[in-house]
């Protein structure tokens, strides 16, 4: 990421990077994610910011800090992870999709049928 959004501390965006990188299978549960200095050098930010951003995720349970080697996705990070994704999509983007569907017209059947097309089931 070489581009920061002003309206968030590069922490939390940082360590919105590893989860979906997470999400995506870029690290594994048990693997061990790149050094603190590695991060700090890489994105060119202070060292600083990389380990709170990175004890974030540790108070959320996602990584897992193993003295003397490093940080590691802990288990469960990936279900987890995914069921935040699940709970927001609930939350946030059915409201969302509902509110079109009744704007448009479009019939929940015909929603479901192109739904299902663009999944590329029958």
């Amino acid at each position: 990421m070489s581009e920061w959004n002003e309206n968030q501390p590069i922490y939390r965006q940082l360590a919105d990077t590893i989860r979906q990188q997470i999400l995506q299978g870029m690290w594994q549960e048990g693997e061990a994610l790149p050094s603190v200095r590695v991060v700090a050098a890489d994105m060119k930010i202070n060292h600083l910011t990389v380990m709170k951003g990175y004890q974030l995720m540790v108070d959320e349970g996602l990584i897992e800090k193993k003295r003397g080697q490093g940080m590691f996705v802990a288990e469960g990070a990936m279900s987890a992870l995914r069921e935040e994704q699940q709970q927001q999509f609930i939350e946030q983007q059915i409201p969302a999709i509902a509110a079109v569907l009744t704007q448009t017209g479009i019939s929940l059947d015909e929603f479901v049928a192109k739904l299902k097309a663009c999944m590329g089931e029958k």
